[in-house]
Order: structure tokens, then C-alpha cells, then sequence
């Protein structure tokens, strides 16, 4: 699989604070959005908007939820099957489930009921 600009929502902005008149007046802070990971990073550190493309790049790359996202993209493309296929056929083998239920008492009992 791979990642392309289509997969973005590019928005570029005014930065604020230190760079001066050329930071406040042109739009070279940029915030990016990766719809599938549900991602939102920005880049705002430099007066280039190139650099800041970059560290929003390298902030995606580093975001808890966009390495979530490649982790279990890069699993289906070795195995074959999206997950949740997985998880649907595991739970077809109702023999290696052993459910507990934690009861008033505060006492673990096994129960298979809920499988049907």
C-alpha cells in the first residue's frame, strides 16, 4: 500500500509569534489531516513553508494513532485479511473461548451462554 497526497487534507496558514512580519502575513504554517488514521498534525516551527511541510510529515510519522494505523495496514497486506475477518472466524470456533463473568460476590464463574 502506500500514502499520497490524495489521502490528505492540506490546510495552510498564518503562523503567530517569533519570524515577524514574514511569518504573520504568508501562509507557510501548514496542518494536515489523514483521513484514515483520523490524524490531524501540524507544522508551524519555520518561516519556510517546505520546512514545515516536513515537520508535519515527521509529526504524522511519530502520532500514537497514524503508527496504529500503518501497523494494522501493513499486517493485512502481509496476511491477507483485514482484521476484523480475523477476529469473525476466531469467533467461529466457539470451543477456545472460555468466558468468566464476574458476579456480585465478586467471584469469577465461567460462562458460555452468551456465545449461542
Amino acid at each position: 500500500f502506500s500514502i499520497t497526497k490524495k489521502d490528505f487534507d492540506i490546510d495552510y496558514f498564518s503562523g503567530k509569534g517569533k519570524g515577524g512580519q514574514h511569518r504573520n502575513r504568508h501562509k507557510n504554517c501548514v496542518r494536515l489531516y489523514h483521513r484514515d488514521s483520523n490524524t490531524r498534525v501540524t507544522g508551524q516551527s519555520h518561516k519556510e513553508r517546505l520546512s514545515n511541510i516536513k515537520e508535519a510529515l515527521n509529526n504524522l510519522l511519530n502520532h500514537q494513532n497514524f503508527k496504529m494505523w500503518h501497523r494494522r495496514k501493513v499486517r493485512e497486506a502481509i496476511e491477507g485479511k483485514k482484521i476484523e475477518d480475523k477476529v469473525e472466524e476466531m469467533m467461529k470456533i466457539k470451543q477456545d473461548f472460555k468466558i468468566e463473568i464476574k458476579d456480585e460476590n465478586g467471584e469469577w464463574n465461567v460462562n458460555n451462554n452468551w456465545i449461542g
